[in-house]
């Protein structure tokens, strides 16, 4: 999707388009901000990737060592033959190692980064070729308006990762809320969600602010890839890499700071940094147990069935609808 508007945008930059005013309205916010969805082009998602193998960031092997532990219980509590929807599939991993246990139906990874998508599943269904597979490249985050192809009958909502963290409270209570209007009563199904849980503040600074520098250059690249969609001229080596957690708030935040005073221009637009400016790129909320419960009963689902690791960094919730 995001290539197709891109195309559209180069062909002609006077007309009006949702991406290229969205970015110029958090650039020229009193904050400015970029949304986490546009880390992830092609370059951001292999970014991502790289990250999800360092060792300071836990929640990759964490989320992965709760199914090992509870693989057996989680397929007892899932089911079987789900229609599987795959929030942010990146390369569709996570969702892989589930497929002998589920057993789906139908798999449906929805991704903002199309060709990194389509490559996943391309790979996919030559492995695992008795599974239907449908990818579609959208913005889950505004609309969960899927097409009439996408079976109703025990639909699974898969979003691991801890990805909800990156909604604000009240947004992750209506994107909650979107997903249990996904789930029909009487057809089964449910949401099963990787949750990251308060810890101790090292833990999580060094988890967004890595020694090698990945992170840094995973938030910086966002840059390149607002050059491209709104054609503006940011030069990334004006920018340093800011991930901190803020226990006031209760989330991770990253942010991109200007190394001297600077002006950013687009077609039709600028703005003015000066030294110490931050845009504000990410935040990613941390829960815990009893308050995630909370919003789920808010949002429209019964009792969670949850598992945590040893530790208790992180934990995996299955959620019906009520």
């Amino acid at each position: 999707m995001a290539q197709r508007l891109l195309q559209d945008m180069q062909d002609d930059w006077s007309e009006p388009c949702p991406i290229r005013n969205e970015l110029q309205d958090g650039l020229m916010a009193a904050a400015a901000s970029i949304s986490p969805k546009y880390f992830y082009d092609a370059l951001g998602s292999t970014l991502f990737e790289a990250i999800c193998a360092l060792p300071e960031y836990y929640p990759t092997r964490t989320e992965a060592q709760i199914f090992d532990l509870h693989a057996d219980d989680i397929a007892a509590t899932v089911g079987k033959s789900v229609t599987m929807i795959d929030l942010g599939a990146g390369n569709c991993a996570k969702a892989a190692r589930l497929f002998p246990s589920l057993q789906p139906r139908q798999y449906v990874p929805i991704d903002i980064s199309t060709e990194f998508l389509r490559e996943a599943v391309n790979g996919l269904r030559q492995k695992f070729p008795a599974i239907p597979m449908q990818e579609i490249a959208m913005d889950f985050s505004a609309s969960l308006q899927l097409p009439s192809t996408v079976g109703r009958e025990n639909r699974l909502f898969f979003y691991p990762g801890s990805s909800l963290g990156n909604f604000a409270p009240e947004e992750a209570l209506q994107f909650l809320r979107r997903m249990r209007h996904g789930l029909q009563l009487g057809e089964g199904g449910g949401v099963l969600l990787g949750i990251d849980l308060v810890k101790e503040k090292a833990v999580l600074d060094a988890a967004y602010d890595d020694a090698l520098g990945v992170t840094a250059a995973f938030n910086r690249n966002a840059l390149l890839h607002v050059n491209r969609l709104l054609g503006s001229d940011f030069v990334v080596g004006d920018w340093q890499h800011r991930g901190f957690f803020n226990p006031a708030l209760s989330r991770i935040e990253m942010h991109l700071e200007a190394r001297r005073d600077l002006t950013v221009t687009w077609c039709g637009g600028e703005r003015k940094f000066s030294q110490g400016e931050r845009i504000h790129t990410e935040n990613s909320y941390k829960f815990t147990p009893d308050g995630f419960s909370d919003l789920l009963r808010q949002a429209g689902f019964g009792q969670a069935k949850m598992w945590f690791d040893p530790q208790k960094w992180f934990m995996l919730c299955y959620a019906r609808p009520v």
